[in-house]
């Protein structure tokens, strides 16, 4: 699950846009000169892209960070032969040496979304779900080479009119880093060797510009991080003998991770330890949001723990730890009704600012990083699993209702707090939190062994039959459009008053297909927001509910899914694949841009929705907000959780503790 602000949105006027429209604007984003490459057809550029014999001019950028000056003249010399190695790799592929295993079908090449053959051919009843895999693949490589061919180093890829933009003035690698975990999984070899040339020889993080801390974390950091883990778990994906065990780039992904670490972590030199919305990367400094009041989202400040304490166990650098541990503490100390949070919080003071309450954009990952710290550390931080326990609770009373007249299971806001009205709307982001209920029932064991443990109960029960209902509602926003790609946002018919779960929990509707289907009713799809982002959240919850459940009808809506994807947001010419600015009308209207998380998390998820199920075990692993992939580990002797919750009453409130009077104790 991601938060990100689309690019090149319409000018939306609707209230429900103040916090989403000015996001970049607010962390300091700024667009750089287009990539004015043109081509002759997609099919043409592919032969010349196979036939180079000369690698694109890049600057040889200087490489340094002050965790790493200890052992910089080790480094330098590792660095300087990588650099020469992966030079020479380079130029091999780009003549074409690596070009098997990864090939792309010629006639999808040549004509584009018009060559998609297997959409016209009717489904058979027994699935080829590797078959099915391969042509999600296909997806990957078409995006990635037209990104390659038109854009390559630019941060966003308009794949449309072919161009691409920086988001600072020298580049912060979001697409290539973003992706190098799907490249590893998919064993794309000879992509994987052109990106780790880019991140030797011209990715570097020393530049003056602001970015969001968030988004630099969860994506770049975490993506690092994660190519880190997967190039050394499972050598045999996509491997290049530069990153073995003494090679002389062994290292590379985790030293890019660690000058990005040092630099975000000027973001926390805060009077509370609340992050600033943005840091200067190169003079380490933190900036306020410039809109806000100020304020950091909350989702932004309690979503960096699981790249911040895995970068700690791995160069056993406690001060990553303790930072991103800090802010949990302050925000708890808080002491809000239930653990529901306001979106909103000041790293200054590091208390919340308005009432407003959601799992939507501004809240969301805050959750789900509760009970993921505690499955990374392998158990052993249970205060964790007590916030969210206590969180999941606090969901199911307060914002849990049901549609009508179908009774769909919605995820409610509460936009003026806890007392005050419910509003039926759900992000797109909110469809994340199905297979996380599902995680935290199951700790990603499957639902059958998970039901012989001791500690299965009617909790375990109820929340997987949440997870079940809220997946079928994240569906239905799907089945409901014109095609087949989710809105934005929805919102729902209640009754009035809501009907909630305490008043008992009805059957929802079946989805049937008609046009005119009754259920189709219960959804209210704005204009405003129809756009479709290629967003990853329903497909991330499928991913997880079929490896939990088993239930083959979460791969089902998952290849449906994919399928809208090829037939309404695939390029004409072969360039890849594009948002939509509408994706209720038809034809679509299409925006001309390829978010970086469709590489990263939605090809990612589906790839793994169709794979086997002991490609990278649930039980194993811990997976961050931009489908980044960690081990779990144990916390070990350097490691340990550095603080307590302060007593509260039943209602999560800080209970006060009175403290008795010198005198009177004396005197007893």
């Amino acid at each position: 699950m991601s938060f990100a602000l689309p690019n090149n949105v319409p000018s939306f006027t609707s209230s429900q846009r103040v916090y989403e429209d000015g996001y970049w604007g607010s962390s300091g984003r700024i667009h750089g000169q287009q990539n004015g490459h043109t081509g002759n057809g997609f099919a043409d550029k592919i032969g010349e892209f196979l036939d180079r014999r000369e690698l694109p001019m890049y600057k040889d950028k200087p490489y340094s960070y002050a965790a790493s000056r200890k052992q910089g003249y080790l480094y330098r010399r590792k660095r300087v032969i990588a650099g020469g190695i992966l030079f020479v790799i380079g130029l091999i592929y780009w003549m074409g040496a690596f070009s098997s295993g990864g090939r792309i079908p010629d006639d999808i090449k040549k004509s584009g979304k018009n060559a998609w053959s297997w959409l016209k051919r009717p489904d058979f009843a027994a699935a080829d779900w590797d078959e099915r895999r391969e042509r999600v693949k296909e997806a990957f490589m078409l995006s990635w080479d037209g990104y390659e061919q038109y854009a390559w180093g630019n941060d966003e890829f308009h794949p449309i009119s072919k161009t691409g933009q920086q988001m600072v003035p020298n580049g912060m690698g979001w697409i290539i880093v973003d992706a190098l975990d799907t490249l590893m999984i998919m064993n794309l070899t000879s992509r994987l060797t052109h990106a780790r040339e880019w991140l030797s020889t011209s990715l570097n993080y020393d530049q003056d510009h602001e970015v969001n801390t968030f988004e630099t974390t969860i994506r770049m950091l975490g993506g690092l991080l994660s190519a880190h883990y997967l190039s050394t778990a499972y050598p045999d994906w996509a491997p290049l003998s530069d990153d073995d065990k003494g090679a002389p780039g062994e290292d590379l992904y985790l030293e890019k991770a660690t000058d990005l670490a040092d630099r975000l972590l000027g973001a926390f030199d805060s009077a509370s330890g609340i992050p600033y919305a943005s840091v200067n990367l190169k003079t380490l400094k933190g900036v306020p949001s410039h809109m806000d009041g100020g304020a950091s989202s909350t989702a932004e400040a309690a979503s960096l723990q699981l790249e911040m304490k895995y970068l700690a166990k791995l160069t056993g650098e406690k001060n990553y730890w303790d930072k991103a541990e800090k802010v949990i503490q302050v925000i708890d100390d808080n002491g809000m009704e239930d653990g529901l949070l306001p979106i909103f919080i000041y790293a200054d003071r590091g208390h919340f600012r308005g009432e407003n309450i959601r799992l939507g954009s501004r809240g969301d990952s805050y959750y789900e990083y509760l009970i993921k710290q505690y499955l990374q550390t392998s158990k052993q931080e249970p205060v964790y699993l007590e916030m969210w326990n206590q969180a999941i609770a606090a969901v199911r009373k307060h914002l849990i209702t049901y549609s009508a007249p179908s009774h769909f299971t919605v995820l409610a806001e509460r936009p003026d707090g806890l007392a005050k009205k419910l509003s039926p709307k759900m992000d797109h982001l909110v469809c994340f939190m199905p297979g996380t209920i599902a995680l935290g029932a199951t700790g990603g064991l499957t639902e059958a062994n998970a039901k012989k443990s001791s500690s299965w109960g009617k909790k375990q029960e109820e929340e997987m039959r949440l997870a079940r209902e809220l997946t079928k509602t994240c569906w239905g926003m799907y089945k409901v459009m014109a095609t087949g790609l989710a809105p934005e946002i929805t919102y729902f018919n209640i009754d009035e008053p809501p009907k909630m779960e305490t008043d008992g929990v009805k059957a929802s509707a079946e989805m049937g297909n008609a046009e005119d289907a009754d259920w189709k009713s219960d959804y209210i799809i704005k204009l405003m927001d129809s756009h479709n982002l290629q967003r990853p959240e329903t497909v991330e919850s499928l991913f997880y509910m079929w490896r939990i459940t088993g239930d083959n009808i979460y791969r089902e809506w998952g290849w449906e899914m994919f399928k809208s994807f090829v037939k309404y947001s695939a390029v004409e010419d072969g360039t890849g694949f594009t948002s939509l600015s509408n994706a209720n009308q038809l034809p679509p209207i299409a925006k001309d841009n390829m978010e970086s998380f469709w590489l990263a998390e939605t090809l990612k998820y589906l790839y793994l929705l169709f794979s086997p199920n002991d490609l990278l075990p649930l039980d194993q692993i811990v997976i961050n907000t931009e489908a980044h992939i960690f081990p779990r580990f144990e916390l070990g002797k350097l490691f340990s959780t550095g603080w307590k919750r302060k007593p509260r009453d039943a209602a999560g409130h800080i209970v006060q503790e009175v403290e008795k009077d010198t005198t009177e104790i004396m005197g007893e």
